[in-house]
């Protein structure tokens, strides 16, 4: 959990693994994330820049180990990382399962609310359910990072014609049923600055774990 993508991809995600040396990385249209070892050396920051290559900046989740000094940080911030305590999960007699035919209406859906990364095939990583409103899908909310034993929850997003009906809570609280029905334990992460959703998630039974980091950096041109 300290390190959630690594574990995702050296364990049920492990078929979508990318690798050089001892660093993984999703499909550039699955996630953005890449993952490092705990304490990576000159030799893994050489495999990280290779590994990117002409795909851009690196993104990294749980993640606090600064890049090497030549590498240009374009964006860091504070995250938590939350994990169910008491979340009363249950199923949402609205919700219904996405699918890849729903993806446009997905990324639609990720452009107007910006919840976090979704790209076309994320909706492969696990199961996602929506909320539609006269056959428009108006809210969503699904499954991301998988290390063993736990599913984290991401992509949680209302239209804002629909918001403050309670909606997003509703598929938290959906998706963390599917979850608690394997026998795996509901986790999420959340912007440190973004105390709305934080109070929300602590209201419905999640509880703080850990400080983290977000980060995305530039290799430096002469690895690439």
């Amino acid at each position: 959990m300290d390190n959630p993508a690594r574990s995702s991809l050296t364990g049920p995600h492990a078929h979508f693994a990318v690798r050089r040396g001892r660093i993984l990385r999703y499909p550039v249209d699955v996630s953005p994330w890449l993952a490092l070892p705990d304490a990576p050396d000159a030799q893994d920051w050489a495999d990280v820049a290779a590994l990117a290559g002409d795909t851009g900046p690196i993104a990294l989740t749980a993640f606090r180990e600064p890049p090497p000094h030549d590498w240009e940080i374009l964006f860091r911030a504070e995250g938590v990382q939350l994990v169910d305590e008491s979340v009363a999960a249950a199923p949402d007699p609205e919700a219904v399962r996405l699918g890849p035919a729903d993806v446009p209406e997905m990324l639609d859906l990720v452009a107007r609310t910006r919840p976090g990364p979704f790209l076309p095939r994320t909706v492969e990583m696990g199961a996602y359910l929506g909320i539609r409103r006269r056959g428009a899908l108006v809210a969503m909310a699904g499954e991301r990072l998988h290390p063993p034993g736990w599913t984290e929850i991401s992509g949680v997003c209302t239209d804002e014609s629909v918001r403050g009906q309670g909606l997003a809570s509703r598929l938290v609280l959906a998706v963390a049923h599917g979850i608690r029905e394997r026998g795996e334990t509901p986790f999420l992460h959340a912007a440190g600055s973004n105390t709305r959703a934080i109070r929300l998630y602590e209201s419905l039974g999640f509880r703080l774990r850990r400080r983290t980091e977000f980060l995305s950096a530039l290799a430096p041109a002469k690895l690439l």
